[in-house]
């Protein structure tokens, strides 16, 4: 038997040449270009050559063999024509090793490669130069046996499992955004085919049902799809909703299947990835919970999230160890190891690191399929609303056996963080929250290091004049200390609340543009912009003594009227700001700007509430440990969440 684990597959037609190298490597002295019918069929013109070392068809080996059951792929292909097929691999350093080749004429070619040399890292790929032009059809990487039994923690079996998943996709307020990615999951029919059921909880007031194109969407699905409306609960209710209704525990019915597929509403998909996220899981050793990795929906050949993990130092997330970020596959294919010229310079931008196996300690629920053995296991996310939800579930998961793999050439695309100002507008209420509470539910030991970073974050607020980011931490830091009982009750309320708090302050408030107040009077003397160097230190020790000496001074309330400057969001850091009384600052979504005013009385009100809630914590953390470790189970319940639902 062969088993397609992962097809190679072309871009769509008409795309760009930047996001086709996301597909395929053209050799820049070929004459004529490829051409494909189709997204699995294509014909390469007589000396041409291709190589398919490319992050969509490349083959993560080191993954394949760190969690599955393979311990051979197979390579496969038709070939109409006649070609030269190479197979090559890759070292943990991205260095390329010739595995095998073949001349074919109008044959089906198959190679098989053992897994035994990527223990660390890996791909494997193939080149094709054409002798005379050649069409290559039905080529993928493939298994010859089927998945068998996986073993669960307690060492007993289960399965194997079929190829089918439900897809959920909660959705607040992007009824485009919905209605494309249903059209998304219906136009490849092998996906299609894996498809077992779309769960879709709508929680906004803007519909999908409203939306042009919905209609033909559902019709398509028919009593595989499931809609249901509900308040706001944020994204851990809804994708609990989808977990909820998933595991027969609603009222929709939908499929029993062996999969729950977890995507965002505002994403584009390759539905490819679904595919591949089954095979994955169907063929791993043991269950593990199977994480697409982040391209930017901006700049859609960039690889903006390779990997995550939790800093047990801080309690922080951040990149894991060796994973890139923002990574310009146009610019630095697969194959880029660098320039020669930039050897001793540890920032030279190459692709070596993409050739690791990158272990993880969470994926983010952009696009995460968790096993439905998992799921039962595991019980469903904790109510946060928004933020660290998806962090808790996976760190939860691990403790009770099950891991998380971010997964190479398993992506969407989304809009990177750097287009967003969440650390600082109303979702810095829940990241500040729910990282405690996540904390108190994972760290151990000390909790220094953690307190240590909010101090830096707090300092940094005063400086940047952000104080209504200051007034809704306070509420986040209330709230973690109130203890666990009432997360539930707040799950709706907490985001209307926040709201009115920020109303509060100007700091929070975006209007249109700069144009509409009064020119800018000018900051002479003030930093606009770190220009780095090795006296980078020596100065910002004397930016910051000048910041905080001004920073003590009684604002002067002429600068609230009228500007001193207009900020762009590179320009507004802690030693420009606290050296001003009054400066516009440009939304990083770049569609209006901020009024900040230096309040002297407001800051030190805000700071030493602050500091003092910090303290408590500290004081504190043990006592909340022991009580959100005890809530944890009914947090968690199917139970306690069908009661939310109803």
């Amino acid at each position: 038997m062969r088993e397609m684990l992962q097809r190679i597959l072309l871009p769509r037609r008409g795309e760009p040449h930047d996001v086709r190298s996301l597909y395929l490597q053209e050799a820049e002295q070929n004459k004529e270009r490829l051409t494909w019918a189709d997204r699995v069929t294509v014909t390469v013109p007589a000396g041409a050559e291709v190589s398919f070392e490319t992050y969509f068809n490349a083959f993560p080996a080191s993954y394949w063999r760190r969690w599955s059951q393979l311990d051979h792929v197979l390579l496969r292909m038709n070939v109409e024509g006649q070609a030269s097929v190479d197979v090559y691999r890759s070292k943990i350093d991205g260095t390329r090793v010739s595995v095998d080749g073949q001349l074919v004429t109008d044959d089906i070619v198959e190679f098989s490669i053992p897994l035994s040399h990527f223990e660390d890292g890996g791909w494997l790929w193939f080149d094709v130069t054409a002798e005379t032009t050649t069409t290559i059809t039905e080529a993928g990487w493939y298994a010859d046996v089927a998945p068998g039994p996986q073993t669960m923690p307690d060492g007993t079996q289960v399965g194997p499992f079929d190829k089918r998943a439900t897809v959920g996709i909660p959705t607040f307020n992007r009824p485009a955004d919905a209605v494309a990615a249903l059209q998304a999951l219906a136009e490849d029919p092998l996906v299609d085919a894996a498809i077992d059921a779309v769960i879709m909880p709508d929680q906004g007031n803007q519909h999908p049902a409203d939306e042009p194109g919905y209609d033909e969407a559902v019709a398509h699905f028919g009593d595989r799809f499931h809609e249901f409306r509900q308040g706001n609960l944020g994204g851990s209710g809804g994708y609990s909703r989808i977990m909820y209704e998933a595991l027969g525990d609603g009222a929709a019915g939908a499929a029993e299947s062996p999969f729950i597929l977890y995507m965002d509403d505002d994403i584009e998909i390759e539905p490819e990835s679904i595919l591949r996220s089954i095979q994955v899981a169907r063929y791993a050793a043991s269950p593990i919970i199977v994480g697409g990795q982040m391209l930017n929906l901006q700049e859609r050949s960039q690889l903006r999230t390779m990997g995550e993990i939790v800093n047990r130092a801080d309690f922080m997330w951040g990149p894991a160890q060796h994973a890139v970020t923002d990574h310009d596959f146009a610019r630095y294919p697969l194959n880029y190891l660098g320039d020669p010229r930039d050897e001793k310079d540890p920032d030279a931008v190459n692709s070596r690191d993409l050739h690791r196996r990158i272990d993880v300690d969470y994926n983010g629920w952009w696009m995460s399929m968790i096993p439905r053995v998992v799921a039962q296991a595991n019980g469903q996310p904790l109510p946060l609303f928004i933020k660290w939800d998806d962090n808790e579930y996976s760190l939860r998961a691990a403790k009770a056996g099950f891991p998380t793999v971010t997964w190479p050439g398993v992506a969407i695309w989304h809009m990177a963080w750097t287009d967003k100002d969440d650390a600082i507008d109303w979702q810095a209420y829940f990241h500040l929250r729910n990282r405690l509470i996540v904390a108190a539910l994972n760290h151990d030991g000390p909790v220094d290091g953690l307190i240590t970073s909010l101090r830096k974050s707090t300092f940094k607020h005063v400086m940047c004049l952000e104080y209504s980011t200051l007034a809704i931490q306070i509420e986040a830091m209330r709230d973690f200390l109130a203890g666990p009982d009432h997360l539930f009750d707040i799950l709706e309320s907490s985001l209307p609340r926040i709201a009115a708090i920020r109303k509060e302050y100007p700091d929070a408030v975006v209007l249109p543009t700069a144009a509409d107040l009064p020119t800018a009077s000018g900051a002479p003397g003030v930093p606009m912009k770190d220009k780095g160097g090795r006296l980078n230190k020596v100065r910002k020790v004397n930016w910051l003594l000048k910041g905080l000496k001004h920073s003590l001074r009684k604002e002067d309330p002429r600068h609230h009227d009228v500007p001193q400057a207009n900020l762009s969001p590179d320009q507004a850091r802690w030693f420009t700001l606290s050296r001003l009384d009054g400066a516009t600052v440009t939304t990083a979504g770049n569609n209006g700007v901020a009024y900040r005013k230096r309040d002297r009385a407001r800051a030190k009100e805000l700071l030493a509430e602050t500091w003092g809630l910090q303290d408590e914590v500290a004081e504190r953390f043990d006592e909340l440990r022991d009580a959100y470790r005890a809530a944890l189970p009914d947090l968690v319940s199917r139970e306690s969440w069908g009661e939310i639902f109803r």
